[in-house]
């Protein structure tokens, strides 16, 4: 629940700023000046690729989040014992200990959605947050592909 909260604090202080920028390009769009005027029309861009990078990164989120449900009715989580550390996260040694047998799976089945989201799942264990995300946004294409 905590991680709704946040991203709804970032999608308002994002609506914030859209608005606050919002009216200074439209200021200096009104003005005379060709400087103004490029800079209004930068401001009106910049706004524009934080929304669809906001829009990429919740849909990220949303498809993730559908994958991980489905894997665990399926009872196909990892159930690795682990260290976890207050926060909840698992220690990183412990992580980067059941890393290989997961990057096997994928290995023996680089086809199976299921073997590489548990991959992201290790990499996110290991602390080696961007491949997680390439793994699970490779669990996503190939879960996508498979229902067509």
């Amino acid at each position: 629940m905590s991680i709704r909260i946040g991203v709804a604090v970032m999608a308002a202080l994002l609506a914030l700023y859209i608005a606050l920028v919002g009216q200074r390009a439209w200021l200096l769009l009104g003005s005379a000046d060709p400087v103004g005027i490029a800079m209004g029309a930068a401001l009106v861009v910049l706004p524009l690729i934080a929304v669809w990078a906001l829009a990429r990164e919740l849909w990220f989120g949303v498809r993730a989040q559908r994958l991980g449900r489905r894997l665990e009715e399926e009872g196909g989580l990892p159930d690795d014992e682990v260290t976890l550390r207050p926060s909840g996260r698992v220690a990183r040694e412990d992580g980067a200990a059941v890393f290989p047998a997961y990057r096997a799976d994928v290995e023996a089945h680089p086809e199976d959605w299921r073997a590489w989201y548990r991959l992201g799942l290790a990499y996110d264990a290991a602390g080696d947050r961007r491949r997680a995300r390439e793994a699970v946004r490779a669990a996503i294409r190939l879960e996508a592909a498979q229902r067509r």
